[in-house]
């Protein structure tokens, strides 16, 4: 078996169907599609029970509700392809996936990891209440470094993995967005998926263990937020439900309240340093940098109207003064002067647009497997003009 395409999913039976038939729909044979029912209640068990002929498709459940990461394993420890693709229940795979996939792989003489770009989709009513769709051209912003196909030297991955430490993300943590190999999926200490958020830690392992990275500037799925997906519970302002729908916890010395995922990155850094000393040696959080995003989160909570003045002065004094010298960091930091910049101009801008910055409206479209047939409709008609 080539491909194992995991699918783990928790209650997401009005979008799984069409995460599924994107996937079974490809023209390749090769692959296995193993769907962790993770002791669904709604409709779940009914959508994965139509694709039970299918010989493409393992499906395994859970008696009891387990963590995400928990369900993310019982998906790997079910699969036997040599390559690995993780998909959201809310997500899509855009046709001839494989197919790009083995030439990439041929063409790289079998990479151990494989990272592209992807359109992100927020399906309606996914944040704040929003009646429309909502899309992203480009689900992350490389660096302009990263502009064409190419292998990602040793020296770059590390550099990528120090600046974590930094809270300068530059690649995308999504699992959708990376095709791994089993082999080097082996290797990562403690196991491939850990908890708070799996797909962090072990992108992060990978960056270190790889022996061959491959970069491809090329979009190959959708990724999606649905009203049941994390990212909703993250662009909603209400990250203890989302912590308690994954059954996950981002608990540590010093933890301040606020941005969730911050939180839970602080959780696997700690991770990845008591688990690859010989390689991270003397590596440290970048607290500075921590409690000054944290206080940017509180001010988009504060804007959007989650977080009333009381709650933010409390907040104001949690932080120890010995972090408040940290902060004059801040005025250095251009990152942070572009983002308060750029929430300055949001102003009558929609909270959705507010928080995700570079979403423009779908009005007409409704669900993610409508959102693929546009995308490839223009991306069709854009060819067709470019060869007359």
């Amino acid at each position: 078996m080539k491909y194992s395409i995991l699918l783990p999913t928790r209650n997401g039976g009005l979008f799984l169907e069409n995460c599924i038939h994107s996937i079974l729909n490809q023209d390749y044979s090769d692959f296995e599609l193993v769907i962790s029912d993770n002791a669904n209640t709604d409709n779940t068990p009914d959508v994965i029970q139509k694709f039970k002929d299918n010989p493409c498709v393992k499906q395994i459940r859970n008696e009891a509700v387990v963590s995400v990461t928990e369900n993310w394993n019982n998906a790997y420890h079910a699969s036997s392809g040599d390559y690995i693709l993780m998909m959201g229940d809310d997500d899509y795979l855009l046709p001839g996936y494989f197919q790009r996939m083995d030439s990439i792989l041929e063409r790289y003489e079998q990479p151990d990891c494989v990272v592209y770009n992807a359109f992100s989709y927020v399906a309606p009513q996914s944040i704040d209440g929003n009646p429309h769709s909502f899309y992203g051209e480009q689900h992350f912003s490389f660096d302009k470094n990263l502009t064409t196909e190419r292998q990602l030297l040793e020296a770059e991955r590390f550099s990528i993995v120090r600046d974590m430490f930094r809270f300068k993300v530059r690649i995308p943590l999504n699992m959708q967005t990376t095709l791994i190999a089993r082999t080097v999926a082996q290797k990562i200490n403690g196991g491939v998926f850990q908890p708070p958020f799996p797909d962090h830690y072990a992108l992060n392992s990978l960056l270190l263990l790889a022996d061959k990275w491959v970069f491809s500037p090329e979009k190959w799925v959708v990724v999606g937020v649905s009203p049941k997906s994390f990212g909703h519970y993250v662009y909603s302002n209400q990250q203890s439900s989302g912590l308690a729908y994954l059954g996950i916890a981002a608990d540590f010395a010093g933890r301040l309240p606020g941005n969730e995922l911050l939180n839970g990155m602080v959780v696997w850094l700690l991770r990845l340093l008591e688990n690859y000393p010989e390689l991270l040696g003397k590596m440290k959080v970048d607290r500075a940098g921590y409690v000054r995003r944290q206080i940017y989160a509180w001010w988009i909570q504060a804007r959007l109207g989650t977080l009333s003045r009381k709650e933010l002065r409390h907040r104001f004094r949690l932080i120890p003064l010995q972090d408040w010298f940290g902060l004059f960091g801040s005025f250095l930091d251009a990152a942070t002067w572009k983002r308060i910049y750029r929430q300055l101009s949001a102003r009558g801008t929609s909270s959705v647009e507010m928080q995700w910055h570079g979403l423009t409206p779908l009005p007409d479209v409704t669900n993610i497997q409508e959102f693929g047939r546009w995308i490839a409709h223009r991306d069709n008609m854009t060819e067709e003009s470019v060869r007359d």
